[in-house]
């Protein structure tokens, strides 16, 4: 189950950095996105640890 909160929250991290920094530029929003990513990755396990599954 930790893997898939941590996919589900890297799917949900990237989407939300890719929004926040498109209007600015693409490489904003990527760059965005990556950070996004790592950090959906962090709060996706920490909530799988959490909730114990």
């Amino acid at each position: 189950m930790i893997k898939l909160y941590s996919f589900v929250g890297a799917t949900v991290g990237s989407y939300a950095g890719w929004y926040l920094g498109a209007p600015v530029g693409f490489m904003t929003a990527f760059s965005l996105s990556m950070v996004g990513t790592g950090f959906g990755i962090y709060a996706g396990r920490r909530v799988a640890q959490y909730y114990g599954a």
